[in-house]
């Protein structure tokens, strides 16, 4: 290149740094009312737990069968091979931070049901490079497309709830019925409770809540004031696990 077209050429991108300079930044333009309609969610689904009566039905299960059984969750016995949509961790692990000497003596011994927690601000979410994991705008629930999903696991790695299981082998051998109304999974994709989205197209309650024999599972629409969910959570105590890490889990645990 000789000079001139040298001269040309730094010209013209000053005359460009010096434009995008005068233009106003999109965030400083935007109404912050210009959000369009339709993303405004209609519904927020979320679950409270009801510790105290869970524990009414010692080592009951129910709730894990129901879910693996209407989803196609394998049981393989190989516990590093594990998949898990619904399962049960202790108290202290489940809610460290809540954790101290002298809480009550039946929660320090607990178990408590743990799952997805259907974060308002998922970080599997945003670190899926193929978008196969996304948050729905109508009701919150954090989705999976399996077809889409190339199994890099950067959403198990990013979840702080170790609430995804990884498929290392083909599940459908161990999968005891397999319901052909439910999709099966593939080896190498990742998987998690769906908070029982097909049940609810069809007004069907959760597979977990219909299966609680001691009816300590409440779901429902935090965007209704008069849902059973909302007046559990103005009465009673709730925590949420890790909720210090900004991810505003919809899971609620009442004690």
């Amino acid at each position: 290149m000789d000079r001139r077209g040298f001269v040309k050429i730094t010209g013209l991108s000053a005359l460009g740094v010096a434009g995008a300079q005068a233009l106003p930044r999109a965030e400083e333009t935007a109404s912050p009312q210009a959000a369009p309609e339709g993303k405004r969610p209609s519904r927020r689904w979320a679950m409270a737990v009801d510790v105290s009566k869970c524990l009414t039905e010692k080592d009951c299960a129910a709730c894990t069968a129901a879910c693996h059984r209407a989803h196609n969750v394998p049981d393989l016995s190989d516990p590093k091979d594990q998949v898990r949509w619904i399962w049960k961790e202790p108290f202290r692990e489940a809610l460290p931070e809540q954790h101290h000497d002298y809480m009550n003596e039946s929660l320090q011994h607990a178990d408590v049901m743990v799952m997805c927690n259907h974060c308002d601000n998922p970080p599997c979410v945003r670190v899926c490079p193929t978008q196969a994991t996304w948050k729905r705008d109508q009701d919150g629930i954090v989705m999976m497309d399996w077809h889409r999903c190339i199994g890099c696991r950067y959403c198990m790695a990013a979840c702080p709830y170790g609430s995804r299981s990884f498929n290392w082998r083909d599940p459908r051998p161990s999968i005891a019925e397999l319901r052909p109304e439910f999709p099966s999974r593939s080896r190498g994709v990742v998987e998690k409770c769906n908070f029982c989205e097909e049940r609810l197209a069809e007004g069907k309650p959760t597979a977990c809540v219909e299966a609680c024999k001691a009816k300590a599972l409440v779901f429902g629409d935090l965007m209704d004031p008069q849902s059973p969910i909302r007046d559990l959570l103005r009465t009673r105590t709730a925590l949420r696990r890790k909720s210090g890490l900004g991810t505003e889990p919809q899971i609620y645990y009442l004690v």
